[in-house]
């Protein structure tokens, strides 16, 4: 179950174990956000023609063909339908292993893009919680909201035509990227596919909760705005705090009920949040709607980070060369106990528009090992936000880079020009915070 699967090398290997495991005999069920998946329609219908495959598509778009912009133009007549979007991402196998996250398949999603990169990370399970996971994916697999790709395709994208296409476009693909048996992930634990090739995998035994949108979410068109199941979950965690809050999340738009949410919280304990800055970020227009809210984060003691492009870092050569690293894993952690790790964005379309899941897990390790990984690889890579000045002279950000021993300080946002401002509050002024 996934918001994106994209017609690259990622998304094609992804398509052809999928359709390796059909031919093994495994029932494979598919299901993909139209968003994206809708110009996917032959490569998807060419999977779903070998025995055993299902593919639906979910909340589609009356336009079939063309890129996703057009596309979306030309559906604007059902635009409160179309604007609610699935943006899970599960995969079950077996009913025994279970991976969930943010992380869509594509390139960009594994090291394997030129110019960006998303800084992402997802959580292996197994054991009860699985069954809890593969039930979400039901409900939503027999909503009515998921359509076969057979009702949608057209007839000539459809058959054995489709499943040839199907096959020359994912055989071409080099085998999937992984490391090697005698290699160490971020973790300093061996790979995943080594240890299940040896058939002992290593877990950490944590109590944990499943929490998911409906489906039905996608289907309430009127203005009403009501936060998800999956935000109410992750504020209520966040109030429950009792010694501090770490957040990350690459877009944050909070609105003033978010915002209140987080003065509340920040009265009582430390909150620490870690996004992307102008410069890392792939949706500049959420980024100006975040800008909004900066300085009444700092006022109400929010320990603010902004990733910052590798070529303004201390240590500049990394394994990514000059792509730039942008954040996109969407987690907290709550007491250095409770950890979250979900599809769900801190913004307003996270909130009300888009379906989520989130797990929540009661784990001291893995709260501390998901906690090093950001503050240790990341927060000294990122510009920590002050707020100088008061009264008639006006609050004036400041942006402070970590070079070694030296401090760089930033008067001005880095990347913004007044060309660049001049249009970003030009669409903004015609975009509502709803949408970003």
């Amino acid at each position: 179950q996934y918001y994106q699967i994209a017609d690259d090398a990622s998304g094609r290997q992804f398509l052809r174990e999928l359709r390796d495991a059909g031919l093994r005999g495994v029932r494979v069920r598919l299901l993909v956000d139209d968003l994206y998946g809708g110009g996917e329609d032959a490569l998807l219908a060419g999977l779903a023609a070998l025995p055993g495959v299902e593919v639906r598509l979910f909340n589609p778009l009356p336009a079939r063909a063309g890129s996703v912009a057009r596309r979306t133009v030309l559906s604007l007549h059902e635009f409160s339908r179309v604007n609610r979007r699935m943006h899970n991402k599960l995969l079950v196998a077996d009913n025994a292993f279970a991976i969930s996250g943010g992380r869509n398949i594509a390139d960009a999603y594994f090291e394997r893009s030129e110019p960006a990169n998303f800084i992402d990370m997802d959580v292996l399970s197994a054991g009860p919680v699985v069954a809890s996971m593969s039930a979400v994916f039901d409900t939503y697999w027999n909503s009515e909201q998921a359509y076969p790709i057979e009702i949608l395709a057209a007839a000539d994208e459809q058959g054995e035509p489709a499943l040839r296409s199907f096959d020359a476009r994912v055989q071409k693909e080099g085998a999937a990227l992984e490391l090697g048996d005698g290699e160490r992930d971020a973790l300093g634990q061996p790979p995943v596919g080594a240890q299940l090739r040896q058939g002992k995998v290593e877990l950490t035994l944590a109590p944990v909760r499943v929490v998911a949108d409906s489906p039905a979410k996608a289907a309430q068109l009127s203005g009403h705005r009501e936060d998800g199941p999956v935000m109410r979950a992750k504020l209520e965690l966040m109030q429950s705090a009792s010694k501090d809050v770490f957040l990350a999340s690459p877009y944050v738009v909070p609105g003033e009920g978010g915002l209140q949410a987080m003065r509340a919280v920040a009265q009582r304990v430390r909150v620490s949040l870690v996004t992307n800055s102008l410069a890392t970020t792939d949706e500049p227009l959420a980024h100006f709607g975040y800008s909004r809210y900066r300085a009444a984060l700092l006022d109400m003691g929010v320990a603010l980070y902004e990733l910052m492009p590798r070529q303004l870092q201390a240590q500049a050569e990394t394994s990514h060369g000059a792509s730039v690293g942008r954040l996109h894993a969407k987690l907290a952690v709550v007491d250095g106990r409770w950890l979250t790790v979900g599809s769900m964005n801190m913004d307003r379309r996270s909130a009300h528009s888009n379906t989520e899941m989130l797990l929540i897990v009661d784990s001291p390790v893995l709260a501390g090992q998901a906690s090093a990984l950001l503050q240790v690889q990341r927060l000294p890579h990122a510009y920590q936000l002050r707020a100088q000045g008061s009264g008639s002279e006006g609050r004036r950000l400041e942006w402070v880079a970590q070079q070694g021993e030296r401090e760089v300080v930033f008067a001005r946002e880095p990347a913004l020009n007044w060309g660049r401002k001049l249009r970003l509050s030009v669409l903004s002024a015609m975009v509502d915070e709803e949408l970003l």
